[in-house]
């Protein structure tokens, strides 16, 4: 019994040196670390696992490059009609077709008494005619040439005022564009006992010279003839210092700058307009276009 009391008392007096040494010991020396073995072998590959779960949607990939050229689909139902285009160019004429078959043989006309009914027709219209020219020239004083009729006004208006009654009246103020009718407007007023008219003349516009240049009451420009007189010719353009921009047409002829402003008489001028068929016999067909109130 004391041998093992004293078995343990050596046993326990071994464990404090033990501590104690280990206490006083370097770390190196003193440790309760186990040490790592060496690396062992590899294992055998196990058996393949289940299938996962599906994971999330990832971004949109960058877009494709174009797919090649489909098939040619079928053709498609006929849609509505659309609505009717601009009339076209009138086309060429076409290539003449051929002769008809040869007609039957009239009937025997006894036309003398219709010559005669036709020829005092033609008398009557002759009589006629010339009953509406000395209406036209006597009465109402008309001028008229091939295509126009002329009318002097003896109204005192201002220019913008006589281009305004020549309108109501159906037609513009006159524009003597050729010698000829430049002279038989000039007559015109010669034998009314006038010395000078309004005509559709105006200065408009100015060009890099400060001067302004003349157009017609039909907007044409003056080009070709022109009877402006003497002291005019010298000095063609108006200046822009100056208030005589519209044209007095005198009854020798000639032409003058005048100032819009004064009060004068005019001449009106009207197209003549010609009838369907191109008149008939006695080379008539023309019809005045002014009212002849």
């Amino acid at each position: 019994m004391m041998a093992g009391r004293f078995s343990r008392t050596v046993l326990v007096f071994g464990v404090f040196s033990a501590v104690f040494n280990c206490l006083h010991a370097s770390t190196e020396v003193c440790t309760n670390s186990i040490l790592p073995g060496a690396k062992g072998d590899q294992g055998e590959v196990g058996d393949e696992g289940e299938q996962g779960k599906l994971g999330k949607n990832g971004p949109p990939g960058p877009p494709g490059g174009p797919g090649e050229t489909g098939l040619r689909g079928e053709v498609g139902h006929t849609g509505k009609t659309g609505p009717m285009g601009d009339k076209g160019d009138t086309g060429d004429a076409g290539l003449d077709g051929p002769s008809g078959l040869k007609g039957k043989p009239g009937t025997t006309c006894d036309c003398g008494r219709y010559r005669k009914v036709v020829g005092q027709l033609d008398v009557n219209v002759g009589k006629l005619r010339n009953a509406v020219k000395f209406v036209k020239n006597v009465i109402l004083g008309l001028r008229e040439t091939e295509e126009r009729y002329y009318l002097l006004v003896k109204e005192p208006r201002r220019f913008r005022e006589a281009s305004m009654n020549c309108k109501l009246r159906g037609g513009m103020l006159a524009m003597p564009k050729t010698s000829d009718t430049n002279r038989l407007i000039a007559d015109y007023v010669s034998h009314a006992g006038l010395t000078t008219v309004y005509i559709g003349l105006q200065a408009q516009g100015k060009d890099t010279d400060g001067a302004s240049g003349y157009v017609y009451a039909d907007s044409s420009p003056l080009r070709g003839f022109a009877a402006w007189s003497q002291g005019e010719e010298l000095n063609p353009s108006v200046s822009p210092n100056t208030n005589a921009s519209c044209v007095e047409l005198l009854s020798t002829g000639t032409w003058g700058r005048v100032e819009c402003e004064l009060t004068m008489f005019f001449i009106c001028e009207f197209p003549k307009s010609r009838r369907r068929g191109g008149g008939g016999r006695g080379g008539g067909g023309v019809t005045p276009a002014l009212p002849l109130s």
